[in-house]
């Protein structure tokens, strides 16, 4: 069966993974991770895409983005990690692949998911047994979020803005969401949408995504359509 192209459309958030190859580390130390996020930086701006949260892992990343074309986002994955992988093999002395195939990813409805999925990115280093509470975490944007440090690479969507008419208001609505967490159900959802490559968010949601797109938005239901039986009522 052919692969299904990424679904990609501008002006819609997006939930990315990229992971290490057989679940390698990626960053082996503050050089390398300073060194991707400089790219992201660079690229972001590039490729027309605002990064509203990311986090980086030992041996993976997530961003979420609003790409402005339906090329940047693409266009942004394929430089950044192209050009990563040529300067990590020459910093550790490796050669061949770097990342576990293509990067994965999800468009969300921002009204439903957009926050559930910034705190889902913020909480992953806690649920990794890494920080008890987030804001210790340097390698991603929370501390951003609370107001704690400036990051180039963040550009805040209008539904963080929308948490509050004064920073301080935004940052405490943002952290006492955080620190409210999410339940395990929600986690997994966002988490097998992003692998799978599927929309995430509601009937309506996906109905207006599909009227933009050739390309499936939701995985097709198993078996050929039920034929009515002759004879029988629909009550």
């Amino acid at each position: 069966m052919a692969r299904l192209p990424r679904l990609t459309l501008p002006g819609y958030p997006h939930h990315v993974i990229h992971r290490g190859n057989n679940r390698q580390a990626v960053f082996v130390d503050r050089q390398d991770r300073e060194m991707l996020l400089e790219s992201l930086v660079e690229q972001a701006r590039a490729c027309d895409v605002a990064v509203h949260a990311y986090v980086l892992m030992d041996n993976h990343f997530h961003l979420l983005a609003t790409p402005r074309t339906a090329a940047g986002l693409p266009l942004l994955m394929q430089a950044v990690g192209r050009r990563y992988v040529r300067a990590f093999n020459q910093r550790h002395g490796r050669t061949g692949t770097l990342w576990e195939g293509r990067y994965r990813s999800t468009v969300l409805d921002p009204a439903r998911y957009l926050l559930a999925c910034m705190a889902y990115i913020d909480l992953n280093p806690v649920r990794a047994g890494l920080v008890a509470d987030p804001a210790e975490y340097p390698w991603s944007s929370h501390a951003h979020a609370l107001g704690l440090r400036p990051d180039r690479l963040v550009t805040p969507h209008a539904l963080y803005w929308a948490l509050g008419n004064t920073p301080f208001a935004r940052e405490a609505s943002y952290g006492a969401l955080v620190q409210a967490g999410l339940a395990e159900q929600e986690c997994r959802r966002i988490t097998d949408a992003t692998l799978s490559g599927w929309a995430l968010g509601d009937a309506d949601f996906v109905a207006a995504l599909q009227a933009q797109t050739a390309r499936r938005v939701t995985k097709a239901q198993a078996g050929r359509p039920r034929k009515p039986i002759s004879g029988l009522s629909d009550v």
